[in-house]
């Protein structure tokens, strides 16, 4: 199939339809929850779509739109434009990212795509800067998505017979490359049936496009295997839960802003301020980064889960690491924010994690000293004298730090944040009325 990583123009994404027999595009989209969204339309429509958008009803979306201006449009990007890989190649399929518009045609508030672009282009006009991610999305294949029942008892790196998710993975691997999407590497995780795809690091909003469509290609070729693929945080007791360590760095032009040779770290006042500044900001951020009430039954102490508010080089059980220095690679200099899970909205995401980077750097917060040894072991008593404090232990805690949040409140904007805050408020009440298998194994014998 002709490598389409090359259009960037509505006139070459008309070149592909017409040269691979496209008779369906996908314009796909999110909600303010990260929930992909799509309708179809088919070629004779797309010179409209690209030039003033195909409309939709807007009420229906989680978070978007009132019934009473509930008219969008979605713009198609011509740069996101891939064959889907998973459909048959005669009728092709294939994809866009769409941005969402006003009737006006001016960008729509409530798009958690223009928000990302928003804060990127106000990073490149105060600072010239461009930001870079690099994701480690891990996620559980099981028998069905009734229940957790896995397909392996491998562990990390495992190459055994036991790693039934191989094939999966390899199918995977090739899908997501002819969507034009660099893997970096992947293997099995710590938990059984537990498997990671890491991503080759790109500019924010390519890669939260990326990790869209990571999701959903890791969904279909499981399907295709008759298996469930899942992202939930913690869908498993007593096992390591599912993260999305968040690779990220500044760059002007070719010059890494987080390096400095001379540093006992290598690391730039710049890169200093900014871990400072998502250690100070990370509970703030944390209903964004882990958005459902599941995320907190990962983040507990004892699953590797990074819950305390640190930093280290060689440290996994800290909330920040420094990938240690290579001489003559400046360029991999990088912080990884180990805290986000992969079901979260990865543009908001990588918005408030840029934001609480940035006023970092702006405020010149300071750095504390980093913590080399396993927290997990501090006692209490030694984690308060090192100054350590911890993440939410819950939804409603990670809330109520949110929403006093003017940094993230600025990151979001007023219709984002205010309409984020209350649909989590009510997930919280569904959750906190709803009687658990736990409670009733625990209590009813007994009381």
């Amino acid at each position: 199939m002709e490598n389409d990583a090359k259009i960037k123009t509505k006139e070459s994404v008309f070149e592909v339809v017409e040269k691979q027999d496209v008779k369906f595009m996908r314009l796909w989209f999110t909600d303010i929850l990260g929930q992909l969204k799509s309708f179809a339309i088919t070629p004779k429509e797309l010179e409209g779509a690209f030039d003033e958008g195909m409309g939709f009803d807007g009420s229906s979306i989680k978070g978007f739109a009132r019934i009473d201006e509930s008219d969008m449009l979605a713009k198609p990007d011509p740069a996101t434009f891939r064959i889907v890989p998973w459909r048959p190649k005669e009728n092709a399929v294939a994809r866009m990212f769409c941005d969402i518009l006003q009737p006006s045609g001016d960008p729509y508030e409530g798009d958690p795509r223009y928000i990302l672009k928003r804060n990127l282009e106000k990073l490149r006009e105060e600072y010239g800067y461009t930001f870079y991610v690099g994701p480690e999305l891990e996620y559980f294949y099981l028998r069905d998505n009734k229940n957790p029942e896995v397909l392996d008892e491998g562990g990390y790196f495992d190459l055994t017979t036991l790693d039934a998710g191989s094939d999966l993975r390899r199918d995977t691997i090739l899908t997501l490359e002819e969507m034009g999407i660099e893997v970096e590497y992947s293997h099995h995780e710590v938990a059984p049936s537990q498997h990671e795809i890491d991503l080759r690091y790109k500019d924010a909003l390519t890669m939260a496009d990326q990790v869209m469509t990571h999701r959903i290609v890791v969904k279909e070729i499981a399907q295709r295997y008759g298996c469930y693929a899942t992202f939930m945080p913690k869908p498993i007791f007593g096992v390591n839960g599912s993260g999305m360590h968040v690779h990220q760095s500044l760059f002007k032009g070719d010059k890494n802003a987080f390096f400095d040779l001379n540093d006992e770290y290598h690391l730039s006042e710049e890169g200093r301020g900014y871990i400072a500044g998502l250690l100070r900001h990370a509970p703030e951020l944390t209903a964004v980064t882990n958005q459902w009430v599941n995320s907190y039954k990962r983040l507990v102490p004892g699953y590797e889960a990074p819950v305390y508010i640190s930093w280290a080089r060689r440290n996994r059980s800290t909330l920040v690491r420094v990938p240690m220095y290579k001489p003559g690679k400046e360029k991999a200099t990088r912080v990884e924010f180990r805290s986000p899970d992969p079901a979260c909205n990865p543009y908001l995401a990588f918005s408030v994690m840029l934001a609480a980077g940035l006023a970092g750097m702006k405020n010149k917060y300071e750095l504390p000293a980093p913590a080399e040894k396993d927290v997990y072991l501090m006692s209490e008593e030694a984690k308060a004298e090192e100054g350590i404090k911890s993440l939410p232990g819950s939804l409603i805690e990670a809330i109520a730090l949110t929403e006093k949040s003017e940094l993230v409140r600025e990151a979001l904007g007023d219709h984002i944040f205010n309409n984020f805050i209350t649909s989590k408020k009510v997930e919280w009440d569904n959750y906190r009325v709803s009687v658990t298998e736990w409670e009733l194994k625990e209590y009813l014998g007994v009381l």
